[in-house]
């Protein structure tokens, strides 16, 4: 095991030599690298080795454990700056015969929060393997069309119910991508500026005490030091403070700050807790006893803030060193632990304010003697959305499958969607977008009809979140559009849509999720509160947020192992990426009787088709057949039953015979069935959930014919496909195009 960790440890060195150092960086900047840095507990070796390169100039050691140590001066007084460095999360503890991970949490027990487990549902993780590779997965989650009646069955509520899915179908597959046991695991993350002055992101209460002392130690004179300052970084707090233990048993120091978020106090004493403090609170001397006059180096800060116009508060927090199976060492009687307040801590929306941290580091400074300087902000670029480009020859399928997944189009805002799909069809196609905001083609422009009238039908649009109003706080309260569990976006940060451009803000978790957890469902009408950084609705709307504005998560096309991929509106992206792929396959020289049709607002009650279906029927142009191209949500899933909806990833198209919506008439089945395997296409047929678009075409005399493809988590951020299926459709689209009778 030591020679695997000894591995793991020299290809990440060789990765985080080749990016180069972050010294000089900003505060902010600086925060952002340990944030993206995963560390968990007991496997921190990513992050020591960062830490390593940043204080080359103060020849830092690592110890056994992993704990990066800084020391300047000798002899007494002794004084020991510590942080934590470790953030709970998974290891693989298990491999499944069908190609799943299996895992553990670290620390095991107990959760960090009520939640931790189920907001890691349907996530987007990266799994660290021995030999420094990074494989992209997803958790396992619960597929929204096909839990009907069900209360929360098959949600993930402990590390029992989460599968890791990295796209392997086999045990073996697993190993030979190079995952094996005790692989840690972490979720994908960014840190994010919210407003003004709040940073959000998984991790980010984990880490900015290790940013406060890099802030430190970028203008610390060592000359200035009296007796010995050790600097230490500390592995494993959430796993025992093993670290923590073994640093203050090496240097017995006299005076001790520990910088690190509040840690939960259980028992009796927290109902006596009062309320947390809010991030812009100032900096944090956390205790058992915070109402309680300070004393000693505690009433020293203290005074220090006040004469340097640092806020400083005191809030409440159990001690650093948990008990565990040995007696814990005694804390030093010149001990203090500094903190800044976190909102929703140990989740991915964890927030933080940036002036707190900057007062952080001012006091460090000051408490050494070190005359200070405003540490250097530069905020955080916004996010940026995603921009197709033409290309000048056939895409395939998962380029452009990538580049929709990425463009953001809530239902009733699809026009970027419509925009992409326009930039990535042939040049020869030229559609035209009706009043409903479908993207509308027909085939048979100037040429006399032939054959049946035939419709291929995707809609462009996905769930999400529309901004209802804001509140005089500067929160956005926002409603769903479209479908999908709680836990899969509460307690996550979001993308705001506003016409000044994309920007970020976390969705708010309801009252009392530290201990009880998420609502059982959500009620009809509700409404959810997103933190966007502002202090008011003045503040907010000068930011560019407005009532109106649509929100979705941050949108990113993850690569599975062969030919898996995930990410958010694969519903119905793959649709609308088999009928571009089918465009380019036809060429400018087909003039069947078709139309193709990209539609708005499928999420919302099927209102782009059922418009156009009505415009088109007035007309006497309804089509005789739709093949609506929506996805087909399978139970190939360990976390699903196989009653229905039982269509395997990777197989082939799915003909969805049996919906909500629809019934599709047997023989037209068994043509469909027969059309694929006459071109050689793999095919699957079977009953599902949820609707589609063709069904809006029944009532004026067409059929419906509903293709899709087998997917797994359905209206979730980790969707999961097989691009080979996603050929497969746009390979059928072809050939109904010049064969279907």
């Amino acid at each position: 095991m030591r020679q695997r960790a000894g591995q793991l440890l020299s290809a990440i060195l060789l990765v985080v030599a080749m990016a180069g150092p972050v010294a000089g960086q900003s505060l902010d900047q600086n925060l952002k690298n340990l944030v993206e840095t995963p560390a968990v507990t007991g496997h921190e070796g990513q992050l020591a080795s960062l830490l390593r390169i940043e204080l080359a100039q103060w020849k830092p050691q690592v110890d056994e454990l992993g704990d990066v140590i800084v020391t300047i001066g000798s002899g007494s007084p002794r004084r020991l700056l510590v942080t934590p460095i470790d953030e709970p999360g998974y290891v693989v503890s298990g491999i499944t015969s069908a190609g799943y991970l299996r895992v553990q949490r670290l620390p095991q027990f107990p959760a960090p929060n009520a939640v931790f487990d189920e907001l890691f549902s349907a996530e987007p993780v990266t799994v660290f393997t021995a030999a420094g590779q990074a494989v992209d997965g997803v958790v396992a989650g619960p597929s929204v069309h096909l839990e009907e009646g069900l209360l929360r069955a098959n949600h993930v509520l402990s590390p029992r119910q989460i599968y890791i899915d990295i796209g392997a179908d086999s045990a073996a597959g697993v190993r030979q991508a190079g995952v094996d046991l005790l692989d840690p695991v972490a979720l994908d993350r960014t840190l994010y500026s919210l407003g003004p002055e709040k940073l959000a992101g998984m991790a980010v209460d984990d880490r900015f005490g290790a940013a406060a002392i890099l802030e430190l130690l970028h203008h610390l004179d060592p000359a200035s030091v009296h007796g010995t300052l050790v600097l230490a970084f500390v592995t494993q707090e959430r796993a025992g403070a093993h670290g923590l233990q073994r640093v203050m048993d090496r240097f017995q120091p006299d005076e001790m700050i520990y910088i690190g978020s509040a840690l939960p106090v259980r028992g009796p004493a927290a109902a006596a807790a009062p309320p947390p403090k809010r991030p812009g609170a100032g900096v944090l001397i956390e205790g058992l006893h915070p109402r309680a006059p300070l004393e000693g180096l505690g009433a020293e800060l203290q005074h220090l803030a006040g004469s340097h116009g640092i806020p400083l508060a005191t809030a409440f927090s159990a001690s650093p060193l948990p008990p565990g199976y040995l007696p814990e060492p005694p804390l030093p009687a010149r001990f203090v632990h500094l903190s800044v307040a976190t909102a929703w801590p140990a989740t991915p929306a964890a927030t933080i304010d940036s002036a707190d941290l900057a007062h952080l580091a001012e006091l460090l400074e000051l408490y050494l003697g070190g005359s200070f300087a405003p540490p250097a902000t530069t905020p955080l670029p916004p996010p940026v959305l995603a921009v197709p480009a033409h290309p000048s020859s056939a895409p395939s399928v998962p380029m452009i499958l990538k580049d929709l997944v990425q463009t953001s189009g809530v239902s009733g805002q699809e026009e970027r969607v419509r925009e992409a799909v326009l930039r990535l069809l042939p040049p020869w196609v030229k559609p035209t977008t009706d009043p409903a905001g479908n993207l509308v083609f027909h085939w048979n422009s100037g040429q006399p009809a032939k054959g049946p009238s035939l419709l291929f039908d995707a809609h462009m649009d996905e769930i999400g979140f529309e901004v209802r109003s804001i509140d005089p706080d500067g929160t956005l309260e926002v409603f769903s559009r479209g479908g999908g569990y709680l836990e899969y976006f509460l307690g996550h940060p979001a993308i705001v849509l506003t016409s000044q451009g994309p920007r970020p803000g976390v969705m708010e978790l309801p009252d009392g999720w530290q201990t009880q957890g998420l609502p059982a469902r959500p009620q009809r009408g509700q409404t959810y509160r997103v933190d966007v950084g502002a202090t008011s609705a003045a503040q907010a709307r000068s930011l560019g947020f407005e009532a109106g504005d649509m929100l979705t998560v941050p949108k990113k096309y993850h690569g599975l192992l062969g030919t898996r991929a995930a990410g958010r509106s694969m519903d119905d992206r793959v649709g609308d990426t088999a009928l571009v792929a089918a465009a380019w396959a036809l060429g400018p020289d087909f003039h069947g009787n078709v139309t193709f049709l990209w539609t708005t607002e499928e999420e919302l009650g099927l209102d782009g088709a059922a418009a156009y279906a009505a415009r088109v029927a007035k007309l006497g142009r309804e089509p005789q057949y739709v093949f609506a191209i929506d996805t087909f949500v399978s139970a190939d899933s360990p976390l699903e039953s196989k009653e229905f909806a039982d269509a395997l990833v990777g197989h082939g198209f799915v003909v969805r015979a049996v919906d909500n919506s629809n019934i599709v008439p047997l023989p037209l089945v068994a043509k469909m069935v027969a059309l694929a395997r006459a071109n050689g296409i793999p095919v699957q047929y079977g009953v599902t959930g949820g609707g589609n678009d063709g069904s809006a075409y029944l009532r004026y005399g067409a059929t419906d014919v509903a293709l899709g493809w087998a997917m797994r988590y359905s209206h979730s951020p980790g969707e999961v496909v097989d691009t080979l299926d996603v050929d497969g459709l746009a390979r059928i689209v072809v050939a109904a195009c010049h064969d279907w009778e």
